[in-house]
């Protein structure tokens, strides 16, 4: 066999052996598709404008409420319902906290997540100090709750502090 013909019957493998395995990767598509998504980085790419704090876990922004994905923050007083386990700490001061961390409120970038049962937009907020989420959590003005934390971004962005 001489050089040009090996390399034409090495091409002529290489193509049918892909093609063979092809149905194969394409049968296995859909498996890997419904996988758990590793944790990543949130993208922040919209935009909420008009922000005032509501709450030390709650934003209020363009007409609509913003909650924080993965942490609780202590409820103002009458807000905590009976039986439910609320967060610890001072309402007050978790809410001064966040209003530090988010700036003048004018424009945050925001990576929307969903929705909570109240209606709330969840998602991951940006302010002049970073992370809404992780600063109230790295200034224990919240608590981490892994349940809230859709597809564990809290966690992935601020490891040490949702512990």
């Amino acid at each position: 066999m001489t050089d040009r013909s090996t390399r034409h019957a090495s091409a002529i493998s290489t193509v049918s052996m892909a093609a063979m395995f092809a149905p194969i990767a394409m049968a296995l598509a859909p498996i890997s598709a419904c996988a758990a998504p590793a944790p990543h980085q949130p993208a922040y790419e919209s935009a909420a404008t008009n922000c005032r704090v509501v709450d030390g876990d709650t934003l209020y922004c363009d007409g609509g409420r913003i909650r924080l994905l993965g942490i609780d923050a202590p409820e103002l007083p009458g807000h905590c319902a009976p039986g439910r386990d609320c967060a610890p700490g001072d309402p007050y001061e978790s809410t001064r906290s966040l209003a530090e961390a988010m700036g003048d409120g004018r424009s945050l970038a925001i990576a929307v997540i969903g929705s909570d049962r109240y209606g709330r937009t969840l998602a991951m907020v940006k302010g002049a100090k970073g992370d809404l989420s992780c600063w109230q959590l790295a200034h224990r003005e919240a608590i981490y709750r892994s349940r809230w934390d859709n597809g564990g971004l809290v966690a992935a962005a601020c490891p040490d502090e949702a512990r």
